[in-house]
């Protein structure tokens, strides 16, 4: 499977029945199609989550505050157990994941577990 373009949208490429995420220079970068949503005008927050996750029910309202109060960034919530290629081509390896992505999908920044609403709106300070 190939989806994306050279101009440095991101490249899903399945090899061996593994899905590689990347997007020019090699960088991690997620677009629409793999999010199952759109990507925020300025960033986007990704949260990997798994059903019986407590930890998951809270980041998700954090998450979700934060989205509310920042202009142009948008939450997307995705069940680990049902993308698992996406999971293994992250290197996710734990719910709740927070992955902090620019306008153009570039990770920039990475958490695991239950972040505090301070600390997810300063790291968008690094993507906007």
């Amino acid at each position: 499977m190939n989806a994306g373009a050279a101009d440095g949208r991101v490249v899903a490429e399945r090899e061996s029945g593994r899905v590689r995420v990347r997007g020019r220079d090699d960088e991690e970068r997620l677009g629409a199609a793999e999010l199952g949503g759109e990507l925020g005008e300025r960033a986007t927050l990704v949260q990997f989550s798994s059903a019986f996750c407590a930890p998951c029910r809270a980041t998700r309202r954090i998450l979700g505050e934060v989205a509310g109060i920042v202009p142009g960034v948008t939450h997307v919530e995705i069940d680990a157990e049902d993308n698992l290629d996406l999971v293994r081509a992250l290197g996710i390896l734990k719910t709740p994941t927070v992955l902090v992505l620019d306008a153009a999908g570039r990770v920039v920044r990475r958490a695991t577990g239950q972040p505090r609403k301070a600390d997810v709106i300063a790291a968008l300070g690094k993507a906007v």
